[in-house]
């Protein structure tokens, strides 16, 4: 008796397995994960472009990942435009633009 029940328990558990593992001779195959289309391995960062106007001034600003990269300020009126620096918060102007 209890070797009828040993030889139950292993033709049951060597039925499970079977289930689980795909024949090779029917063409089924295990799911693949993909890669991204990117091949280097970089991950792609966010891109935005952040406009913001008011009555005395115009604003861009570049943030690529989450950084700030330029902005960019255009008074309304007679005053030129600038860069400001996001790091230091320096101004710049450009004196001959082409």
């Amino acid at each position: 008796m209890r070797s009828a029940l040993i030889l139950t328990l292993s033709l049951s558990c060597a039925s499970l397995s079977w289930a689980q593992s795909p024949n090779p001779s029917q063409g089924a195959s295990a799911p693949q994960k993909t890669s991204p289309s990117n091949t280097t391995g970089a991950i792609e960062k966010r891109t935005e472009r952040i406009h913001i106007e008011d009555a005395g001034s115009s604003i861009d600003e570049l943030r690529v990942g989450g950084e700030t990269k330029t902005i960019d300020v255009k008074p309304k009126g007679d005053m030129p435009a600038y860069q400001v620096a996001p790091s230091s918060g320096e101004r710049s102007w450009k004196v001959l633009d082409f």
